[in-house]
């Protein structure tokens, strides 16, 4: 009875195994897809409360002729969000799902892009390492550009593969016409990814592929004349904001080594931070510099090995120094640019997680490598046979790095979804305690849409024109955003009013000013 039960168990378990291993790409997008719907409903923050009230105000042509001049990004993903919104509304989640669906099909694309570099258990990894990425799991639930162009580089870079692995007479004009109908669609989704399409120029030109890189820019050049004359303006208005707004550079990222550090610790560890300090940066700065490591060791060793095992020769070497490429080029390009209009912030570079995710999928093969390498006759290299038999019952292991790459990537996007301290601002409670007060309310208009989309019927007065002769003897005082523009109100204020109080959400504040009476008398 029991050895029947027992057998039983183990079929039972063999046959589940089976359905997992089977159904493992569908299983792998539903958890990625669920863990996405936590706390989705979070407040929206300033630049979400902005796109929800561009789309919410203007028509299609009002995004394009009034809004779109003065965001300083390009229309197309208001566009659709605007239709987007006219089917399923106006609330958190309804504004954040298609950042769910875009980040789901770009996780799809290096799926992909891994299957056709290498073979289905790298697209498979690569896809994972992508969907769990703590910062890409962020942005998901961001009602805001950066999920849509990651999908768009993401499905460019599938099609660019697919035309470099042939000859240049026999490319196929459909995949050629999508990949550049997918760069167009980057750069009307968002400016930044030009750092991407220079790089894929740049190969072309690189590996003597002109005609397809000539063709491609020219293709090119009819979208980019269409947009030109509104990104003149919003250039022009662009560099009027960096006179008139005091810190605007050090918003938009100006060159230093506080953000180029970032770029790889938030690319690791997400988008959270902590106090103490000290404490935050040795976790992310630990776990950033323990897969720089093994990133960095992976070349080396196959090095070591590749003349003698031609198994790592061809598309697979040059796989991963395409990828390489692209993980390393959009960068320099991007700082070169930096130092003559600032444009270094971690989150403009974010589609680049797409060429990490499939590094860190080609890392995971180590175990097989080194297999490989230790079957191999012709391989002498010091007693090299025991020395890889020790490397692959080592931490290399291809199970232990995949497993702690995973773990690491879930925990650290599980950390900023599930604890409420991580999430974005609370403007959700901060305006329901706004509407509350009776004071007129004192803020920077353009950081007001937050305010004006939960508490739509409250006044804002404007914290940069006020006159402080004619305040009533009761104000409130909203800071956000008045040290970017450079007010100091409190001293304004100091010689008439005192601060009675000062009430905190996340990552919000807003203070009661009364009149002196003292003074007064």
């Amino acid at each position: 009875m029991r050895a029947d039960l027992y057998h039983s168990s183990c079929y039972n378990l063999l046959k589940m195994s089976a359905l997992i291993r089977r159904y493992k790409i569908s299983l792998l997008f539903l958890f990625a897809f669920s863990i996405r719907l936590i706390s989705l409903n979070q407040s929206l923050w300033l630049d979400e409360a902005t796109t929800a009230m561009a789309v919410k105000t203007y028509s299609y042509i009002d995004i394009i002729t009034q809004f779109s001049p003065a965001d300083f990004h390009p229309p197309l993903y208001y566009l659709v969000m605007k239709m987007w919104t006219g089917i399923f509304g106006y609330s958190e989640m309804a504004l954040r799902m298609p950042s769910i669906l875009f980040s789901l099909a770009a996780g799809w694309m290096v799926y992909k892009v891994g299957e056709l570099m290498k073979d289905k258990t790298v697209g498979f990894w690569a896809a994972a390492f992508f969907l769990f990425n703590p910062l890409i799991v962020y942005y998901s639930q961001e009602a805001r550009m950066y999920s849509m162009v990651t999908f768009t580089v993401a499905a460019t870079f599938y099609y660019f593969l697919r035309i470099i692995h042939t000859k240049e007479k026999n490319v196929d004009t459909k995949d050629f016409l999508l990949m550049n109908l997918f760069l167009v669609v980057s750069f009307y989704t968002f400016y930044a990814s030009a750092f991407y399409i220079g790089s894929i120029w740049l190969y072309l030109f690189t590996q003597k592929k002109l005609k397809l890189a000539i063709y491609s820019i020219f293709v090119f050049i009819l979208p980019l004349i269409l947009i030109s004359p509104l990104l003149y303006e919003q250039l022009q208005n662009s560099r009027v904001a960096l006179m008139q707004v005091t810190n605007w550079s050090s918003v938009l990222g100006n060159v230093s080594l506080k953000n180029i550090v970032l770029i790889p610790i938030k690319f690791t560890s997400g988008r959270i931070s902590f106090e103490p300090k000290i404490i935050y940066y040795a976790l992310a700065g630990g776990w950033m510099m323990m897969m720089m490591m093994i990133m960095v060791s992976f070349p080396i060793i196959r090095a070591l090995f590749q003349q003698r095992d031609s198994r790592l020769r061809g598309n697979d070497k040059r796989g991963l120094g395409i990828t390489l490429f692209f993980f390393i080029m959009p960068l320099i390009i991007g700082l070169i640019f930096s130092f003559f209009s600032p444009m270094l912030q971690y989150f403009r570079f974010q589609y680049l997680i797409i060429f990490l995710s499939i590094i860190l999928g080609f890392v995971s093969s180590f175990d097989s490598i080194f297999s490989q390498l230790g079957r191999a006759p012709s391989v002498r290299f010091a007693h090299g046979s025991r020395i890889v038999r020790k490397m692959e019952s080592s931490f290399m292991s291809q199970t232990f790095i995949r497993f702690i790459f995973v773990v690491g990537f879930i925990s650290w996007s599980l950390l900023y979804l599930i604890f409420p301290q991580f999430h974005r601002e609370d403007w959700k409670s901060f305006a329901a305690q706004i509407e509350k007060e009776q004071a007129p309310i004192y803020m920077i208009p353009s950081s007001s849409d937050p305010l004006k989309y939960y508490a739509p019927n409250t006044k804002i007065h404007s914290l940069k024109t006020f006159d402080v002769n004619s305040l009533s003897k009761d104000i409130i005082i909203i800071p956000y955003t008045a040290d970017i523009h450079g007010i100091n109100y409190s001293v304004i204020l100091q010689d008439k009013y005192y601060m009675n109080q000062s009430i905190s959400f996340r990552q919000l504040t807003y203070e009661k000013w009364n009149v002196n009476l003292t003074n007064e008398n």
